[in-house]
């Protein structure tokens, strides 16, 4: 499911500011991501039968690299269209009852913030969990205040097996601790969207896991 050094990108149509949203993806999948999650939130954010289109021709481009297409949060969505994966938050619908509807048919996400819901999230059928935010970030506008490495440091000594993405603010230049803090990947959203050269940001990030950009 996660092979570490793990590059989780992430976005919606809002992150992708004037670029094109599938010229963008393409471009990171060239550079190496190796999960894509489709976060379709905020202010204008596509709904209905353009949402599913638009999650479609996402998921045929992931596809057509072999990379898993992850939705956020839109269970129905994510069912309709087949997706390999489900994310959700501590918000959002108990993984107990998205375990439930998915079974072993997709992936099953869940972020959390502590050992006690990482826990939770595991027993309620959890096979990845995200956490953070690791550092600061502007990309969610509900995030809660960094946390650092500490709490992945201590569900990883909780729960070895279990994959930890961390996420926040994190780019090719502060990865090192989180690395070093156990998890098997980095989930990104502005380090990639804001990037000049994607492909070559995306190496950077998955080069980070070996120290070069440390």
């Amino acid at each position: 499911m996660f092979t570490r050094p793990a590059v989780y990108f992430i976005f919606g149509t809002a992150n992708t500011g004037q670029k094109d949203p599938f010229q963008l993806l393409e471009e990171a999948l060239k550079g190496g991501v190796s999960h894509f999650q489709l976060r379709e939130k905020g202010l204008g954010a596509l709904t209905g039968q353009a949402l599913k289109e638009f999650a479609l021709q996402c998921q045929i481009l992931c596809h057509s690299y072999n990379v898993p297409f992850i939705v956020n949060d839109d269970v129905d969505l994510a069912c309709d269209i087949g997706a390999d994966g489900i994310h959700i938050g501590q918000e959002d619908t108990a993984a107990s009852a998205v375990k439930a509807r998915i079974g072993d048919k997709m992936i099953l996400g869940v972020s959390v913030h502590s050992l006690e819901e990482a826990e939770r999230a595991i027993s309620d059928g959890a096979d990845y969990l995200g956490m953070g935010p690791v550092y600061g970030t502007k990309s969610k506008s509900d995030a809660k205040d960094p946390s650092g490495v500490a709490k992945i440091i201590l569900v990883k000594a909780g729960f070895p097996k279990t994959p930890v993405i961390a996420i926040g603010g994190i780019t090719a230049s502060n990865a090192g601790p989180v690395w070093k803090a156990g998890a098997e990947g980095i989930a990104v959203i502005s380090a990639v969207t804001e990037a000049e050269n994607v492909q070559e940001e995306v190496k950077r990030l998955t080069a980070s896991y070996e120290g070069e950009y440390v």
